[in-house]
């Protein structure tokens, strides 16, 4: 028979497994030899302390496992910090934006940049009534690419809770906003095709009323009437590699056919790839093609797809720094910030 030691990670636990005592401010004054008071000036950094007594205060704290009362803090200084986080552009389908490797990564970069900055997100799935936050103590909430008139976005508004969002906001009293340089980057991406030979661009878009989707399909278009080329549009009914991909097949199969293809329907790059290969069309050689998408498996497909970068991260990061500034700041906080997306060239285009 063996034994084990207790393991570490339980070592606040007591032998029957119940929970042990909350560490209190009074057992670290105690234990330090020092004043209450004394020990929670010197964990709040206040006070006139002698360098040696805060440290001493500080060092038992940590040794004792002393963690400040959160919420009894919040509370005495009247904030929650909780900021509510939704993307308008799943409200029928409330959790699938996690799917995706764009929503993916500016989900998670959004909350690791709030929790940096002393505030939690509250995830709210699209479609929320009102009469499911209402009683929540929001300070802001941040809107993901909310869709055309948003009811989110004015419900929000009209409780007086400030909204960070889109450029579809802008010049909105409580409304700040990150957005992408869209016509220079659909710019960029059909000059890069074009000066690659493809003179047939087919733009395959999802069928959505969102701000940035609407940009990208005005931007094409600008773009084909100033080159004199024709409009080779594809929209996607539903978000999902499924439908995507159909649509690739749509695209590369319509007359004329296309010898360049932009898609800006997210999917996954391998399977765009496939698609094009089903119908006998290699990459760059019959097709070039371009990718909105943030999934890594662009650079390992066969031949490496193209992409263009949203720089959810980047977003994420200036959002959350504005939205915190609109915050703790006051109304001299800029109220949008306008980003430039990044084209990664590789084979395919």
């Amino acid at each position: 028979m063996t034994t084990r030691e207790p393991d570490a990670g339980h070592a606040g636990a007591s032998r029957g497994g119940a929970a042990a005592p909350r560490v209190r401010l009074v057992d670290v004054a105690r234990e330090a030899g020092l004043s209450k008071t004394t020990v929670s000036a010197a964990l709040n950094g206040t006070g006139r302390l002698s360098p040696a007594v805060r440290e001493k205060a500080v060092e038992t704290a940590r040794r004792m496992g002393y963690r400040p009362n959160a919420t009894a803090r919040q509370l005495r200084a009247g904030r929650a910090r909780l900021i509510g986080y939704v993307v308008g552009e799943f409200a029928g389908e409330p959790w699938t934006y996690l799917d995706s490797p764009y929503f993916a990564q500016l989900t998670g970069a959004t909350s690791a940049a709030a929790l940096r900055h002393g505030y939690a997100l509250v995830m709210l799935p699209a479609g929320t009534l009102q009469r499911e936050w209402a009683d929540l103590p929001l300070e802001a909430v941040i809107v993901a690419d909310p869709v055309e008139d948003d009811p989110l976005v004015e419900d929000f508004l009209a409780a007086r809770i400030p909204v960070f969002s889109d450029a579809s906001v802008a010049g909105r009293e409580g409304a700040h906003w990150v957005d992408l340089d869209t016509d220079a980057a659909v710019r960029e991406c059909l000059e890069h095709l074009r000066a690659g030979g493809a003179r047939r661009t087919a733009l395959v878009l999802p069928d959505s009323t969102t701000r940035f989707h609407r940009q990208m399909l005005a931007a094409y278009r600008a773009w084909c009437a100033a080159h004199g080329a024709e409009e080779l549009v594809t929209l996607v009914p539903e978000p999902g590699n499924g439908p995507v991909v159909r649509a690739v097949e749509r695209a590369l199969t319509a007359e004329p056919r296309p010898d360049g293809l932009f898609v800006v329907a997210e999917a996954s790059p391998p399977l765009v790839m496939d698609a094009a290969r089903r119908l006998g069309l290699a990459a760059p050689r019959d097709v070039r093609v371009v990718c909105v998408s943030e999934d890594e498996s662009a650079a390992h497909a066969d031949p490496p797809v193209s992409t263009l970068s949203l720089r959810p991260v980047e977003v994420a990061e200036k959002g959350m720094a504005l939205l915190v500034a609109a915050l703790e700041g006051g109304s001299s906080t800029p109220p949008g910030v306008l980003l430039t997306a990044r084209l990664e060239v590789r084979a395919s285009s």
